[in-house]
């Protein structure tokens, strides 16, 4: 039981490492225009605040989880965002507005982190697996790593591509975890045990079969 809050923990945090690498970006755009004194104070309050959003909608997402078929749903809806990480569909930030008022530049910085986290809270929710501690835990860990390593990860993002791959791996294992722990596929699961096993397995496979092809039609259009 140990061990799976751990590995649970370590894929949550990877979670947020993977897909919080434009949170830098967010803050850096919404503050370029504040002296440098407030600056900083919008960095942390707009951070901190973000942080218990974050926790606050994480824990819905948790508990909506829950509904009839809603895992099954969420885990699709992940396989999808994580098919688009792959292929570098990624959230326009240009449009994030700067501003020169301090709580106007904050009320930025959580709005669009609100906004551009909604794959982040649904990859969380269930690799939590209904655990609300490691909810909190792993976003208290991994949101600053993401605002003061941020730039780190895009530059070995962009160094080294395969990377990319990894974690749209980590999101597709995710993915494959929600869709066999849909409680309303039990029965379907109990009679043929290794569907359930191979899902998680199937769905990388099909993440990185998918994002190979897609890189093949683009180059050979190119």
């Amino acid at each position: 039981m140990e061990q799976d809050f751990f590995l649970s923990l370590l894929m949550i945090i990877g979670i947020d490492l993977v897909l919080g690498g434009d949170n830098a970006v967010v803050i850096a755009m919404a503050c370029r225009n504040l002296p440098a004194i407030q600056r900083n104070k919008a960095i942390i309050i707009g951070t901190m605040l973000a942080i218990v959003f974050r926790i606050l909608i994480t824990l819905v997402a948790v508990y909506l989880l829950q509904i009839p078929f809603l895992q099954l749903i969420g885990g699709v809806f992940l396989l999808y965002i994580a098919y688009h990480l792959i292929i570098g569909k990624e959230e326009d930030t240009n449009k994030i507005k700067s501003h020169y008022s301090l709580w106007k530049a904050v009320k930025t910085i959580v709005v669009a982190d609100l906004l551009m986290g909604f794959d982040n809270v649904l990859a969380v929710a269930g690799a939590a697996q209904g655990h609300m501690i490691l909810v909190a835990l792993g976003l208290v860990i991994s949101i600053p790593i993401i605002i003061w390593g941020s730039k780190i990860i895009l530059v070995l993002l962009t160094k080294y591509p395969f990377l990319i791959y990894i974690g749209g791996s980590l999101l597709a294992f995710t993915s494959g975890k929600m869709i066999s722990e849909e409680p309303y596929l039990q029965n379907l699961y109990g009679s043929y045990p290794m569907i359930e096993m191979s899902i998680p397995y199937l769905t990388v496979s099909f993440i990185i079969l998918a994002g190979l092809i897609y890189q093949q039609i683009s180059y050979r259009k190119d």
